[in-house]
């Protein structure tokens, strides 16, 4: 299977169980990873045949900019949800990192993978 990945998107959110993290929004780090056959685009170079990456990413942002979860794993599953809504995505691998969430670590974050069967 073939794969569009998304490298690094860097939004803004509420995220957190914590008093504090409900305050102001936090930095989330987001990498995504679709299982597409992407052999009918390829040949036609027709964006109807494509899975349109930037509108994808346009609904992420709107998710995650308006989103208020406790839970990284709530927002790594919605992600995919998502992602998963275009019939021509067979599997979304989904990884949410919260830079700084924990002392002497660089980030903290999830990784989850559905797929079309679990939608």
């Amino acid at each position: 299977m073939d794969q569009i990945t998304i490298k690094d998107l860097l939004l803004r959110t509420i995220i957190g169980i914590n008093q504090e993290e409900r305050k102001d929004r936090q930095d989330v780090l987001m990498n995504l990873t679709l299982e597409v056959d992407t052999r009918r685009a390829g040949e036609s170079d027709d964006i109807e045949h494509a899975v349109n990456y930037r509108t994808l990413t346009k609904r992420i942002i709107r998710l995650v900019e308006n989103s208020e979860f406790f839970l990284v794993e709530k927002l790594a599953a919605e992600i995919a949800a998502i992602c998963l809504e275009d019939t021509r995505v067979a599997r979304a691998r989904v990884s949410v990192e919260k830079p700084g969430a924990l002392r002497f670590a660089r980030s903290v974050g999830v990784t989850i993978e559905r797929s079309r069967d679990d939608a």
